[in-house]
Order: C-alpha cells, then sequence, then structure tokens
C-alpha cells in the first residue's frame, strides 16, 4: 500500500514522532496506520504516542537574556513534579538559547531548529525527553525581544515569566538604578497583571464598552433619587464614568498602576523618576508576561472513585 507526504505528516502529528520516524514506520507498515503506531511503539516511541493525548497544563515559564535578545518562552508537562526535574529545566533553557540565536517565526518553525549541541531537529530531541522523563511535554509559546534593554524575571521557579523591554536615552544600560527599575516592573507585571503598557494602547472599542457598563450602572445608582431631573442625573453618571474608567485603567494598564513598593505614586512617575536621576529618559515599550498553564483546562483525577471502580472490577471477577 503506497502513501504520501500527507499521511508521515498526519501519523507525526498523531503520535509527535519524528517525521523520518514515520516515514520510516509506515514503509515497514506499508502504508498501514495502525501498524505502523504498532512499529513507532515497538521500536522505543512508545512513550510518546502513548502520552501524546494526556493533558499538559504544569511546566515552566522561563525568561532569559542571551547575548542581548529578550526571550520568554512556556514548555509544559502534565506534571509539577516533572516541572522541576533538571532535564527538563535544561530542555527549557536549551530552547531559549535556539529562539534567541536562530530566530523561529513560531512554535512550529522552533520545532524544525536544530538542538543546540546535535545535527537533530527541536521535535527529535523532545520526542527523547518524552520518552526519558516519561510524560507528554508541549512547547507552548514564546517572544523574542531583539532591541532596547530586556529584563528578565521568573518567579516561584517557572510559575510565572515575565521580560520588560526598555528603550533608553543617554543611560548606561548596565546601570544598577536601571537594571532596579526593570526587576521592580517586572515583579509589578507579575504581580498586578496589567493587560497593557499604558491606557493610549487600550482599543477604543474596549474603552466604550467599559464605559456603557459603568454608564449603566452610575444612571441605576440614581434612579433612587427622583428629586434629581433626568438631565441633571445623566450629567452626574457620565462624570462617575470619567472617575471610574481611571481605576479601570489602573487596573489594566502598567503606567496607570500605582508603584507596588511605593503606592503614592504610579508606575509612570517612579520611570520618569528614575530616569531623572539618571540623566536621560527612560520608556517601557513592551513586556511578556506567561503564567505557565494558563488557559489550560486541566484534568482533576478522582483517584479514590477509580480505586472503588477497580475494586468493584475486582469484586465482579
Amino acid at each position: 500500500m503506497a502513501f504520501t507526504a500527507q499521511d508521515v505528516k498526519k501519523l507525526r502529528e498523531m503520535t509527535n514522532c519524528g517525521m523520518m520516524d514515520c516515514k520510516k514506520a509506515l514503509t515497514e507498515a506499508d502504508g498501514d496506520f495502525d501498524k505502523a503506531v504498532e512499529w513507532l511503539r515497538e521500536k522505543g516511541k512508545a512513550a510518546s504516542v502513548k502520552k501524546a493525548g494526556k493533558v499538559a497544563a504544569e511546566g515552566v515559564s522561563y525568561a532569559a537574556v542571551i547575548n542581548g535578545v529578550g526571550v520568554v518562552v512556556e514548555v509544559n508537562s502534565q506534571t509539577d513534579f516533572v516541572a522541576k526535574n533538571e532535564i527538563f529545566q535544561g530542555f527549557v533553557k536549551d530552547l531559549a538559547t535556539v529562539i534567541a540565536e536562530q530566530n523561529p517565526a513560531d512554535v512550529e518553525a522552533l520545532k524544525a531548529c536544530t538542538y543546540p549541541g546535535t545535527d537533530r531537529t527541536v521535535t527529535d530531541v523532545t520526542n527523547d525527553r518524552i520518552l526519558s522523563i516519561g510524560e507528554n511535554l508541549q512547547i507552548r509559546r514564546f517572544v523574542r525581544y531583539t532591541d532596547g534593554v530586556n529584563i528578565p524575571y521568573v518567579h516561584m521557579n517557572g510559575k510565572v515569566g515575565v521580560m520588560v523591554n526598555l528603550a533608553v536615552e543617554g543611560i548606561d544600560p548596565n546601570a544598577e538604578a536601571l537594571v532596579e527599575l526593570g526587576k521592580d516592573l517586572a515583579m509589578q507585571i507579575c504581580a498586578m497583571n496589567p493587560t497593557y503598557v499604558s491606557s493610549d494602547e487600550v482599543p477604543e472599542a474596549v474603552v466604550e464598552e467599559e464605559k456603557a457598563v459603568q454608564l449603566a450602572k452610575a444612571l441605576e445608582e440614581g434612579a433612587a433619587n427622583t428629586k434629581i431631573p433626568p438631565e441633571k442625573a445623566k450629567m452626574i453618571a457620565e462624570n462617575k464614568v470619567k472617575g471610574r474608567l481611571n481605576n479601570f485603567f489602573a487596573e489594566i494598564c502598567l503606567l496607570n498602576q500605582a508603584f507596588v513598593k511605593e503606592n503614592k505614586v504610579t508606575v509612570a512617575d517612579h520611570v520618569k523618576a528614575v530616569a531623572k536621576q539618571l540623566g536621560g529618559s527612560i520608556v517601557v515599550k513592551g513586556f511578556t508576561r506567561f503564567e505557565t498553564g494558563e488557559g489550560i483546562e486541566k484534568v482533576e483525577e478522582d483517584y479514590a472513585a477509580e480505586v472503588a471502580s477497580l475494586a468493584g472490577m475486582a469484586d465482579k471477577k
């Protein structure tokens, strides 16, 4: 039975095995998918095949600056125990090096890159790690920064990874106060989880939606006071909305937030103060915050029910 390049691709997606392994498996199985999968299992690829469908929601979010390039990458495992494994952590750091040095366009391109110290692809080495570690591993996402001053921060051994990107003029990129500012901003981002750098970045549609929500709330709050004419009630409500929008921006925009180490000033004010102290200018150009496993639906294991089920099966026998 003949097979095509699409068949090889399909088997690769199904098993998470290397392209050449899949091609050889289909050749040995004369194009039969079931036999090809069995061949992969027999040849030592069983773990990667069996684990491919397992939910990987734990892992590590890692941030580092490598030869001036800032990288944040998230790699998932099935358990937190494996996330602490030295082999797994070394694998994640190697991926960061690949991202910094080979500049892949996306995760799929990263998988096709050459793994450090080998002539093999990242996909091939990933499958090796799945076999040796015994869990499904997934490279989920990454961001790469090439310009400006990049300052990384990793929280709780990889629960959160943050990169802060600053544009500076007239300031030594290695100045102690600048590095401290970057770390402070990264910890602020980690703790407060802003969505945007400043209110200028918030899409108009998002602002208008929030305005509508807050206006409806303010009108409802004022509805009980029937002595106020409708026109004046609306004016009062609109004034309330202006104040509440400021609070909204202070929640979702980094520069609008109160600085966590001195909450009497905003982050924007603190950045200006450090820039003045150093005799130059500092602009927060961007940031990335990866929280490991965020958005991934985790499977809750009910071990008591599983044991009871197994016991029931045993009783029937």
